[in-house]
């Protein structure tokens, strides 16, 4: 077979990284995403339940808060509701009160002048985070009005600041996420607002603000359900508001998953930026890959787990 090579397009976000190790990272089996990383303090856990695991551990994290009477502080991630609706339904199921509950959804959409989307907007983040979890839980066992915190003008300037007060300057109890296809954890894109940095110990010191979302990112949102799950990029909003890279590090319990497939097919835009995440370089260029200095539990799907090949009789 003869030798085909090119640069990659130029807003690829890691168009300049070295080809040969991107070979290495797309033939990985899941023995080697497995296998030690002695530049990465993320531990990596390969599943078949990767939802069931995050709603055990955000459903356990809560429970200890009733039990023992103490805050929890839960920066959440895109509100789905395979995972928030099982569960509001194990916390009304178990009867657990969520008094010490203290909720910071991580990001919101926002308009090109950097407005951010209100509650009723039916493809944000806030309003499915209050239609599939938190009305979902009995009345008696909500969280605290005052304790329920989203993006919005009065909240998204100081909302770092926000959650170092509720937590007297510790930090997040547990941050859940999972990356775009950029690679970005929340809205953290690889952007102007984001990459200008002159290493990582300065980006993680970047807090929650407004951003400018990558192409990528857009592109992968008007394949959710909120847009139709169609391909229409014209209908996803251009910014967002979004906690930072602070945030994140200053989280106590980090849990990233991958596991996003199309329409539940093999086919998945996540199996390349997992990788990159989790053996790529540390930089800003892949959001995620912080979590290999900072440390995180990432999950990965069984299907996110597979190596990358040449499928040339498979169409779209």
């Amino acid at each position: 077979m003869s030798k085909f090579t090119f640069k990659p397009a130029d807003w690829v976000p890691y168009k300049d990284f070295d080809p040969e190790m991107m070979a290495r990272l797309r033939a990985m089996k899941p023995e080697d995403l497995l296998a030690p990383n002695p530049n990465s303090k993320a531990k990596i856990i390969i599943t078949k339940g990767v939802d069931a695991y995050e709603i055990a551990d955000m459903f356990t994290h809560i429970k200890e808060s009733d039990d023992y009477d103490r805050p929890f502080i839960m920066i959440s991630g895109n509100p789905c509701p395979d995972t928030y609706i099982p569960l509001a339904n194990l916390i009304n199921q178990f009867r657990v009160n969520c008094r010490n509950l203290i909720c910071f959804p991580m990001d919101e959409w926002a308009d090109d002048q950097g407005n951010i989307a209100p509650l009723d907007y039916t493809a944000g983040f806030g309003y499915s985070f209050f239609k599939y979890f938190i009305m979902r839980i009995d009345e008696d066992l909500r969280p605290k009005k005052e304790n329920i915190y989203y993006h919005c003008k009065e909240f998204t300037p100081i909302y770092s600041d926000l959650i170092m007060e509720r937590s007297e300057g510790k930090g997040a109890d547990a941050c859940y996420s999972g990356p775009g296809w950029t690679g970005h954890c929340a809205f953290i894109d690889p952007s102007p607002e984001f990459i200008n940095v002159k290493d990582m110990d300065e980006y993680l010191e970047q807090k929650a603000g407004i951003v400018t979302l990558h192409p990528l990112t857009i592109a992968q949102n008007s394949l959710h359900g909120v847009f139709g799950q169609s391909g229409d990029v014209s209908w996803v909003p251009p910014k967002a508001a979004t906690i930072g890279p602070f945030d994140v590090a200053h989280s106590r319990h980090r849990l990233e998953s991958h596991a996003l497939t199309t329409g539940g097919s093999f086919s998945s835009w996540q199996r390349m930026v997992s990788r990159l995440i989790t053996h790529g370089p540390i930089t800003p260029l892949v959001p995620g890959s912080m979590f290999q200095k900072i440390g995180a539990t990432i999950l990965l799907s069984e299907e996110i787990a597979q190596p990358i090949e040449c499928m040339e009789t498979v169409g779209y």
